[in-house]
């Protein structure tokens, strides 16, 4: 799938969460090298965004009718790391990381993203999936 026109997005979910959403991929870019790729949203979302390099996923955005979702799967270790962290975590990150529903394959946290200050948490979750990897 081509990039997604921001024209589109914008009637998607709004002006706001359009500049809110390239912004927080302006910082990830910043401190990750990977692969950006723009997919199908399945049967809940209309547009994915993720960043993946050599077949891991570190996050992904999702994109449907007045919403913008951020994802982060966190596996059993990633879970004890982001357990150690929580007095450093907003009170609206940790409700929405308490409350997803952990499977098999681990704990799948769907962030809704209302605005641009979450960046500061999410940078914290992605320290714990993956170290920085650009110089």
């Amino acid at each position: 799938m081509e990039n997604i026109k921001r024209e589109e997005l914008e009637k998607l979910v709004g002006t706001d969460k359009v500049n809110i959403f390239y912004k927080i991929v302006d910082e990830i870019t910043l401190l990750y090298d990977m692969d950006q790729t723009w997919n199908n949203g399945g049967k809940k979302w209309t547009y994915e965004y993720k960043f993946r390099k050599s077949g891991k996923t570190l996050c992904a955005f999702y994109f449907k009718e007045n919403m913008l979702g951020f994802m982060i799967i966190f596996g059993k270790a990633e879970r004890t790391k982001v357990e150690e962290i929580r007095n450093e975590l907003s009170s609206d990150i940790l409700e929405t990381y308490d409350n997803a529903q952990t499977f098999h394959d681990g704990k799948w946290v769907m962030f809704n993203i209302t605005d641009y200050s979450m960046i500061e948490d999410f940078k914290k979750l992605l320290f714990i999936k993956k170290k920085p990897n650009r110089k």
